[in-house]
């Protein structure tokens, strides 16, 4: 496009300061509106992780009692023994080895042996239900 001077008049190409705020105040509005349901969902997968380790592990452990009548000296033993291919770990506390282990009753039967009749998380804190993790 030539101007009345002869001269050549170029159109500057790019984004204006408004633009670009609209389009910064979007993406804003839009993070604020997902990143709080994001770590909500990291959350439930946790708890979910959690449970599942719990139950498994308490499987484990009743089934070494059944085949080898008494109870695990410790977790390690059921990995040692094959029950378990790893130490089960805790998403909260980021550890195989915060477990709470609980010993059998002896006062029921004195002819148990082992030390490791259940086994609860070391993870302060409490679900999203308000349940310590420790009672899971």
């Amino acid at each position: 496009m030539v101007s009345r001077g002869g001269k050549a008049h170029r159109r500057a190409r790019g984004f204006t300061l408004i633009e670009l705020l609209v389009v910064l105040s979007i993406i804003a509005l839009l993070l604020t509106l997902a990143v709080p349901r994001y770590f909500n969902s990291i959350d439930v997968a946790k708890e979910a992780v959690l449970r599942e380790n719990l139950h498994l592990v308490r499987e484990t452990i009743d089934k070494f009692y059944g085949d080898k009548g008494r109870y695990p000296d410790s977790l390690d033993e059921l990995v040692s023994e094959k029950y378990l291919r790893s130490l089960p770990y805790d998403p909260f506390t980021e550890s195989t080895g915060s477990w709470l282990l609980i010993a059998p009753d002896a006062a029921g039967s004195p002819e148990v042996r082992g030390n490791v009749y259940d086994l609860k998380s070391g993870a302060p804190g409490a679900t999203r239900d308000g349940q310590p993790f420790a009672d899971l």
